[in-house]
C-alpha cells in the first residue's frame, strides 16, 4: 500500500480558509485534517470539513456530463459525451455572439474561493466572448464599500492578534458557526480575562458563550454605532492626539451624532438606555486604560438597506478611542484587500471588446431573467452558465428566481459536483471536480497566508476542473491567445504581484511545498495612520460618497421593512424575520451530505415564547412564514434565543430537500442596500400561522 500526505486548503466562502492535509491510500483519499503546523488551523477543522472525503465520495457525486430530458426543473438527465455537451454549448454561444453576446450571463460566486478555479480562466473566457458582466454582491458588497469609504481598504486586525485584547465585541457574526478559528483567540483572550459581547438580534451560539448579549432590533447596527459615538464624544472617551494627526471630519462627526443622545439609540435599537450607556463606556474606558479594544464586524448585520452605512458606522469608532494603536486593537471586517492579487494576470480584462458590456447584478437576478429586451435593459438573458453557485437555492425572492430559470426559452449550463435545485433546470450539466482533484490558489478574507492547493487525487469519473472546461469550451469558439493555454499552475504562479512588498518572496513552487506563507505586514497596520484613503486618514467625513450621491457622514438609514420605518406593511406582517447560516452547512454546501443534515434536522423556526402564543403555536408545531412575495414551512421551536417580533430560519437548505420543497429566500426580496449593490436578506417582515 502507497501512501501519502498532500497538502491542500478548505476552498469555501469562510475566513479561515484552512491549511489541510489530505492522507491519500492508493489513490484514494481517506482522510482530511487540519495542518497543525499552520498557526491559524492549528490542527482544528470544522464539523463540515473534517468529513471532506464523505463529499468528494458522495453517492450522488456527478460523473459524467448529462442533457436535460424531462421538464426544466424536474431533475430528469441522461448522459452524454464531453464532446456532445461543448459541441452544444458552442453551438448555442456562437448563435448568441450573432446576435449580441450580451445575451449571454455568467453566473458564480464562492463555491470555492480558489483564484484558479474561481475567476481565472472563466473570466478570460467571458471577457473574450463579450458576455455580459456579473456584479458579485451576494455576500459582502455593502459593507466592503462603507468600509473602504471609511478606511481605504479591506485590511484590518490580524486573525492572530485577537487573543491578546481585552474587550471584543463580536458584531453581527456567529463565528462558531462561520469562523471557528477567531472564536478559538476569542475564547483564549477570555480565558486570559478579557470581555466579550455579542451584537446580534439573535442569541447565536456564540452569543450564549459571551459575558453579554446586545440584541437590538434588525437593521439598528448603525444606529447603535451612532450613539456609542455620542457617549464617546460626551464623556470625552477618546484618543485626541490620534482623532488630530489620523482622522478627517472630527468636527463635523461630533455635531452630527449630538442628535443620537442614549434616549434616541435605545427608542430605535429596541434597548434599554442602560445598555447603550453601558457598551459605549466600557469601549471607551477600556481604551483609556490603555488596554487592547477589537471588533470583529461580519457580514451578518449589512444585509439590510442600510448595511453599508451602518459598516461604516462601525469602522468609525477604533479611530475615536485611538484602538488602531495595538495590535491587538482596532476592527476586522476582511482582510481581502491585504493580498496583492495580479487579477489582470487571472482574468484578462484586457480581452474585453472596446465597448464595456452591460453589468447584470446577481442579487437580482430573478428580475432580470424574467426582463424582456429594452434599451435600458439591452437584450434579454437567453443563455445562462453557472458555476460555483446555486441560484435557485441562494438568491433572494426565490419564486422569480425559479420562475426565470424555468423559462422555456433559457439556456443554461450548470457546472457542479452534485444535482442542486439549479442544476435541475439546467439544460446540460457538467461534472466538475472537488478541491482534492485540481491545483489552485488562495487568498483569504480572515487571516493573511497565502495558500497553495495542490491535487491529491486523480479526478472521479470524467469530471474535470472548471479551468480545463473553459479551456475546452475556448478551443471550440476558436480563440487563439496564449493565455487559454496555460496550466493551472502556470496561471496559480501569476496570482499575487511580486512588485508588492506584501508578496515579495511570493513563489508558487515554494508555496506549493510549503502550503502557506504569510504576507510582509506589521503587526498594528494603522498604529501610525497610513490610512489607504485619499487623505491618508481615517475619514469621518468623506468627500468620495457625497460625489457619489450619499451622505459623506455617519448617519441611520432605515429598514425597508420593520415595524418603525413601515408600519402600513408590519400591520400585514409584523415580524421580522432573518436567516443566519446553519452550524453543519455553508451557504447552500454541505446540504446534500447525510451525517451532517442529520445533525442540523430539518427546517427550524426560532420564535419568542410571546409571539407563538399571540398565534397559538407551541413547540414542534409545523407554521407557515409568509408575506406578499412567497411562503415557506417550518417545525417552530419556542425559545427567547429570538426576541419578541422576530423569527430566525437557519439556512441555506436545499429546496428539494427541505419539506415543502422551498427555504427562507421564498420570503426575502430584491431590493438592493444603501451602497455596493448588495442584497437585503435579513430586511424582511413576515407573519407566521400554524399549520393543521
Amino acid at each position: 500500500m502507497t501512501i501519502s500526505q498532500v497538502r491542500a486548503v478548505c476552498p469555501h466562502d469562510c475566513p479561515d480558509t484552512c491549511a489541510l492535509l489530505v492522507t491519500v491510500e492508493d489513490g484514494v483519499a481517506t482522510a482530511v485534517r487540519g495542518d497543525p503546523e499552520h498557526p491559524t488551523t492549528a490542527g482544528v477543522l470544522c464539523t463540515k470539513v473534517s468529513r471532506y472525503t464523505e463529499r468528494t465520495y458522495h453517492q450522488d457525486r456527478l460523473l459524467y456530463p448529462m442533457k436535460r430530458v424531462g421538464k426544466k426543473g424536474e431533475g430528469k438527465f441522461a448522459r452524454i459525451s464531453w464532446d456532445e455537451a461543448l459541441d452544444t454549448i458552442a453551438a448555442r454561444l456562437t448563435s448568441a455572439a450573432a446576435h449580441d453576446p450580451q445575451s449571454v450571463l455568467p453566473y458564480s460566486y464562492a463555491g470555492t474561493m480558489g483564484l484558479v478555479q474561481g475567476e481565472s480562466m472563466a473570466a478570460r473566457f467571458f471577457n473574450k466572448f463579450g458576455a455580459s458582466l456579473l456584479d458579485r454582491t451576494i455576500c459582502a458588497a455593502a459593507g466592503g464599500v462603507g468600509y473602504k469609504y471609511t478606511l481605504g481598504a479591506r485590511i484590518g486586525t490580524d486573525i492572530e492578534q485577537f487573543q491578546n485584547s481585552k474587550l471584543i465585541l463580536i458584531w453581527g457574526g456567529n463565528p462558531i458557526a462561520s469562523n471557528l478559528h477567531f472564536w478559538m483567540r476569542a475564547q483564549e483572550a477570555k480565558r486570559r480575562g478579557a470581555t466579550l459581547i455579542a451584537i446580534d438580534p439573535y442569541r447565536s451560539l456564540t452569543a450564549e458563550k459571551c459575558h453579554q448579549h446586545i440584541a437590538l432590533l434588525p437593521g439598528t447596527d448603525a444606529a447603535l454605532a451612532l450613539g456609542m459615538m455620542h457617549v464617546l464624544i460626551a464623556e470625552d472617551l477618546l484618543d485626541h492626539d490620534y482623532i488630530a494627526r489620523h482622522t478627517l471630519g472630527f468636527e463635523q462627526l461630533k455635531q452630527r451624532v449630538s442628535e443620537w443622545t442614549p434616549e434616541r439609540t435605545a427608542t430605535t435599537c429596541g434597548l434599554a438606555v442602560e445598555q447603550v450607556l453601558q457598551l459605549a463606556r466600557l469601549y471607551g474606558e477600556s481604551a483609556q486604560r490603555g488596554e487592547p479594544v477589537a471588533i470583529r464586524l461580519n457580514y451578518g448585520m449589512q444585509r439590510v438597506r442600510g448595511g453599508g452605512m451602518a459598516v461604516r458606522n462601525i469602522a468609525c469608532l477604533p479611530a475615536l478611542i485611538g484602538a488602531w494603536r495595538h495590535a491587538a486593537g482596532g476592527i476586522q471586517l476582511s482582510l481581502s484587500d491585504s493580498f496583492p492579487k495580479n487579477h489582470a494576470a487571472l482574468q484578462r480584462p484586457d480581452l474585453l471588446p472596446t465597448a464595456t458590456p452591460r453589468t447584470i447584478n446577481m442579487s437580482t437576478i430573478g428580475d432580470d431573467l424574467l426582463r424582456d429586451a429594452s434599451p435600458e435593459f439591452g437584450p434579454k438573458i437567453d443563455t445562462v452558465i453557472v458555476y460555483n453557485s446555486n441560484p435557485v437555492a441562494v438568491a433572494p425572492e426565490s419564486p422569480k428566481v425559479a420562475q426565470g430559470f424555468a423559462r422555456e426559452d433559457l439556456f443554461t449550463v450548470v457546472l457542479e459536483h452534485f444535482q442542486t435545485d439549479t442544476a435541475d433546470y439546467a439544460d446540460i450539466v457538467l461534472p466538475a471536480t472537488t478541491q482534492l482533484e485540481h491545483v489552485d490558489i488562495h487568498s483569504t478574507y480572515g487571516h493573511l497566508y497565502m495558500m497553495a492547493n495542490n491535487a491529491a487525487i486523480a479526478p472521479l469519473g470524467e469530471a474535470k476542473p472548471n479551468t480545463e472546461i473553459f479551456r475546452l469550451l475556448a478551443a471550440r469558439m476558436g480563440y487563439d491567445e496564449a493565455c487559454f493555454k496555460e496550466s493551472d499552475d502556470q496561471i496559480a504562479a501569476q496570482a499575487f504581484d511580486r512588485r508588492d512588498q506584501k508578496a515579495v518572496h511570493f513563489d508558487w513552487d515554494s508555496l506549493k511545498q510549503k502550503g502557506w506563507q504569510k504576507l510582509n505586514l506589521p503587526d498594528a497596520p494603522f498604529a501610525d495612520g497610513g490610512f489607504p484613503t485619499p487623505s491618508g486618514k481615517c475619514e469621518f467625513y468623506c468627500a468620495r460618497m457625497q460625489d457619489d450621491g450619499l451622505d459623506p457622514l455617519p448617519t441611520y438609514i432605515a429598514p425597508y421593512e420593520s415595524v418603525a420605518s413601515n408600519p402600513a406593511l408590519a400591520k400585514q406582517y409584523p415580524l421580522a424575520m432573518i436567516s443566519p447560516p446553519a452550524r453543519n452547512f455553508l451557504n447552500s454546501s454541505f446540504v446534500n451530505v447525510q451525517s451532517l443534515r442529520d445533525t442540523e434536522g430539518e427546517p427550524h423556526l426560532d420564535m419568542h415564547p410571546q409571539d407563538a402564543a399571540a398565534r397559538g403555536i407551541s413547540a414542534g408545531d409545523r407554521a407557515r412564514i409568509y408575506n406578499r412575495r412567497g411562503a415557506f414551512s417550518a417545525k417552530v421551536r419556542v425559545t427567547d434565543k429570538a426576541r419578541p417580533g422576530l423569527v430566525v430560519g437557519l439556512s441555506v437548505w436545499w429546496k428539494k430537500l427541505a419539506t415543502d420543497g422551498k427555504n427562507a429566500n421564498e420570503v426575502t426580496g430584491q431590493r438592493l442596500t444603501d451602497m455596493g449593490g448588495g442584497p437585503t436578506f435579513y430586511d424582511v417582515l413576515v407573519q407566521v400561522e400554524k399549520l393543521n
